[in-house]
């Protein structure tokens, strides 16, 4: 499955530097707000060390990780939602995101401008969510409209859906993103085709100068407290430090890491906690062709994670050869975990647990 995650955040916040150490360079950084006009996509490995332990004992011809897309979108200013700055292709392009990772800036500057003069991150939340509050208003008052329509035929489903969204609508107004309404499954399905920037899985990327590193610092403390709040996630991370490690080589990695009390980067822990909010796990497939990771969500079923290498495994599944991540290497690969009776052969109605590694069976 695609993963898309788009970077956002006001000007001058770090967004640009981070995607570069993200993906290895392309957006341009610049202490002046909108140097990046058009959005620029990285496509990045998912860290996993149990998918390189795979490769050392299946020596594949190649080796292929999970990855997430990186989007990095222009800087977002207060008049967004009216078409102020780069308002309304910010907007679009976050629509298209499953999650958003919002830069936070969280450190004290005086060589980088701030667009409001003032270091203040919930204050820069706020900005940024009421812009999206107000297109989601916007999309809302049409959907409203829509809906209405149909109502007039008797169209039960019609009837429930407008209840749902004037009750959305009417927390908006009040303020709340609809990522902090209190929402069933139900309503959740029937506002899924209106893409609502707000209701998108928020986490918060608090960058702080290297001194900061790794506990954060009073601003941190107030990110947290606000994601914690609503239900979001944090990391911390120092976007300039994080630029250095990309120049740096790898050898040198973890000593330098040591030395800020990091026990790896600031990007894995961002991608890392990405998936924890988007409830997603990996399992993996190895041959002597390939070994690989695929990314599905928790609680899929054998055939629903079939289909993430093609939608054919599932139509056609039978059975899931599986075994555990631990017992297959305990068991020296595949031919050891079958006959120590570790591989098991799982049906349709199996939850794929992470790590798992599998074979499919289906018809053609």
């Amino acid at each position: 499955m695609a993963l898309s995650i788009g970077i956002v955040g006001l000007p001058n916040v770090g967004k640009s530097t981070l995607f570069n150490a993200l993906a290895g360079g392309g957006a341009e950084a610049a202490n002046y707000p909108f140097c990046t006009i058009d959005p620029n996509v990285g496509i990045v490995p998912v860290p996993d060390p149990r998918l390189d332990h795979l490769a050392s004992m299946v020596h594949p011809k190649e080796t292929q990780p999970a990855t997430v897309e990186f989007v990095d979108i222009a800087g977002l200013v207060a008049g967004a939602s009216k078409g102020e700055g780069l308002g309304n292709k910010f907007l679009a392009n976050i629509r298209e995101c499953a999650a958003i990772a919002h830069i936070v800036r969280c450190f004290e500057d005086e060589n980088v401008t701030h667009v409001s003069a003032k270091i203040d991150p919930v204050s820069d939340i706020e900005i940024i969510d009421t812009e999206l509050m107000l297109r989601d208003i916007d999309t809302m008052q049409k959907a409203i409209e829509r809906v209405a329509k149909l109502t007039k035929t008797g169209n039960k489903d019609a009837l429930a859906k407008l209840a749902t969204c004037e009750k959305v609508m009417k927390a908006l107004e009040e303020g709340q993103t609809v990522r902090s309404q209190d929402l069933n499954a139900e309503a959740k399905t029937q506002l899924s085709e209106l893409c609502l920037l707000t209701a998108k899985p928020v986490l918060y990327v608090a960058n702080v100068d290297d001194g900061s590193l790794p506990d954060g610092n009073e601003y941190v403390k107030k990110v947290r407290a606000l994601a914690e709040k609503e239900g979001s996630g944090t990391v911390i991370i120092s976007a300039q430090i994080e630029s250095e490690l990309v120049e740096m080589d790898a050898d040198s990695h973890s000593d330098f890491l040591a030395d800020l009390g990091l026990s790896e980067p600031g990007l894995h822990a961002l991608i890392h906690e990405a998936y924890t909010l988007l409830g997603l796990i990996t399992y993996f497939t190895a041959g002597p062709k390939e070994v690989r990771a695929w990314t599905i969500h928790r609680g899929d079923k054998a055939p629903q994670a079939a289909a993430v290498i093609h939608t054919d495994f599932e139509k056609g599944f039978i059975r899931a050869e599986t075994t555990g991540f631990d017992d297959y290497v305990g068991c020296g690969g595949e031919q050891g975990a079958r006959e120590a009776g570790k591989m098991r052969l799982e049906g349709k109605e199996y939850i794929v647990a992470d790590g798992d590694v599998m074979h499919f069976r289906f018809n053609v």
